[in-house]
């Protein structure tokens, strides 16, 4: 490879100013050989904002110290693993939005892009290199920012779509030789395995698939396995998929959007994963701002928009992204995919969860707790599933609801659920007895 501009991680965030606003990639390829030189100078900075969104650290990230309270602040629009504590102790801030209106916010100026530090494949031919893992944000980052820091990462696959950009539009690059993180399919208990049969039984062949992240979205891919001409349309690619596409049950043979393409924002997965991935023409990475437009997902068929959450209420209020007032992920792309499966002819959205906490206290709640946040309202719930069965909201009025609720509940739980939705709705509930 050559390139002017190659240097070291030392010499190429020395581009980096006080009062910079810097873009930091996500998914499972943050540049971390970059912002450890970065966090390296955190002593010569002042009030360098960070923006950071859906992504796996391999660890708490490097500039998170109360020593650099003052030289970075971070200020997320998803609460990762690797700056959550941080967050969560008020050293630094998130940005509720849909990761959808992102790019938006960048191109439209609300967000300020100084600085871009990426993580990226070697050149084609052509000279191009491709962010492999994670166009989602990263193409509109790269398109505003007016530097471009790259690691050119042997560990990087190819991917084919919006997350590729000329290496000579590149300001610094490093080379390095970094694994990717690797999010292995979790294996579903007893109960995941539950909800995902209970999902799949719901899931027409040539059915568009929109699959969130964990054990149940997985579990649901397991369950799978007899469909036939399904496509792929979602925000996370990840390695449930791909025993479903290399047994050509996902052929992408109904889609109206991009047919005989799996389409995708972003991957997380195995090795196994970014190697299908490299230079695979039949796999489209595009900008989250395409990706999660309501209008595009509604164009395919029976669009099917499968996610977890945290808790629901009994009108079927679900919240997704906080334990409380602790902010604990995001929106990411949930509300999206259940406004954009409503919207397609025959689509279905689903959220699932297990009925209780590891410490045994139940998901369904008569409200939310305290600070949880509505992700997805009581408007646009669908279908909610546990382990113990599959309801349908739509159409249900708030008595009807706290029933078909309480059905999913954990059996210890269902007569205290029923006497607060006694004293929420009186007679109409008592009715229905």
């Amino acid at each position: 490879m050559h390139t002017a501009n190659k240097m070291t991680a030392e010499e190429a965030v020395r581009l980096i100013e006080s009062g910079d606003h810097v873009y930091i990639q996500g998914s499972t390829s943050i540049p971390e050989v970059l912002l450890g030189a970065l966090a390296n100078r955190g002593h010569e900075l002042k009030d360098v904002t960070l923006y950071s969104g859906f992504a796996v650290g391999k660890a708490e990230a490097p500039y998170c110290k109360a020593e650099f309270k003052d030289s970075f602040i971070v200020d997320s629009f998803f609460v990762s693993n690797s700056i959550r504590n941080w967050i969560n102790e008020g050293y630094g801030s998130t940005t509720p939005c849909f990761l959808g209106e992102v790019p938006g916010l960048m191109r439209d100026g609300t967000w300020r892009v100084d600085v871009a530090l990426i993580n990226c494949s070697e050149p084609d031919e052509e000279g191009y290199v491709s962010f492999g893992v994670s166009a989602d944000v990263a193409t509109a980052a790269v398109e505003c920012a007016d530097i471009l820091i790259a690691q050119i990462n042997k560990q990087m696959p190819y991917s084919y779509g919006d997350a590729v950009v000329h290496i000579s539009k590149l300001a610094a690059v490093v080379e390095v030789d970094d694994p990717l993180v690797e999010v292995p399919t979790p294996v579903p208990n007893e109960n995941e395995i539950k909800i995902g049969n209970f999902i799949a039984e719901n899931i027409p062949d040539g059915a568009t698939l929109q699959i969130g992240v964990g054990g149940i979205p997985n579990a649901v891919l397991s369950a799978l396995r007899n469909h036939k001409n399904l496509g792929l349309h979602t925000e996370a690619m990840t390695d449930g998929v791909l025993p479903l596409l290399q047994s050509g049950i996902i052929d992408n043979s109904r889609k109206k959007v991009l047919p005989g393409k799996s389409v995708a924002s972003l991957a997380l997965g195995s090795r196994n994963l970014y190697d299908h991935m490299n230079y695979n023409k039949d796999m489209i990475f595009k900008d989250v701002a395409w990706t999660n437009n309501p209008y595009v997902i509604a164009q395919n068929p029976s669009v099917m928009s499968i996610n977890s959450c945290l808790e629901i209420d009994l009108t079927g209020q679900i919240c997704a992204d906080s334990i409380g007032t602790k902010i604990f992920s995001g929106i990411g792309g949930q509300h999206d995919f259940v406004y954009g499966s409503s919207l397609s002819e025959g689509g279905k959205s689903f959220l699932a969860m297990l009925s209780t906490t590891s410490k045994g206290v139940s998901k369904i709640k008569p409200v939310l707790s305290t600070g949880a946040g509505v992700v997805t309202t009581r408007f646009q719930a669908h279908y909610i599933v546990t382990e113990n069965g599959i309801v349908n909201l739509r159409g249900q009025n708030l008595a009807k609801r706290a029933k078909l609720m309480i059905s999913l509940a954990a059996p210890q739980f269902r007569e205290d659920l029923e006497r607060a939705a006694c004293e929420r709705f009186g007679y109409s509930f008592l009715r229905l007895k």
